[in-house]
């Protein structure tokens, strides 16, 4: 599948400087964007990229995304639970 979209012509040229293969970068980004949005598995992930699943774990990484925190919701609900059993 081909997915393209348009910059105004400076910004294209701007990150064409800057950037050595925008398209990739361009994917990478949205893959891991789609990733943390709990919209593709990590499986998927490597696969999209066509890396293997330890790369994908450093590129991870290298966008600070972790699987292990746990949402907004789910701390409140842990610290509810802790004041329930606390008697608060």
């Amino acid at each position: 599948m081909t997915i393209s979209f348009s910059l105004p012509q400076p910004i294209e040229e701007s990150l064409r400087a800057h950037v050595v293969n925008l398209d990739a970068t361009a994917k990478e980004a949205a893959l891991v964007e789609l990733y943390r949005q709990g919209t593709l598995s990590h499986g998927q992930l490597a696969e999209g990229l066509g890396i293997s699943r330890d790369e994908a774990n450093a590129l991870l990484k290298r966008h600070h995304v972790t699987e292990d925190l746990i949402t907004l919701e789910e701390f409140e609900e842990q610290m509810a639970t802790v004041r329930r059993l606390l008697g608060q």
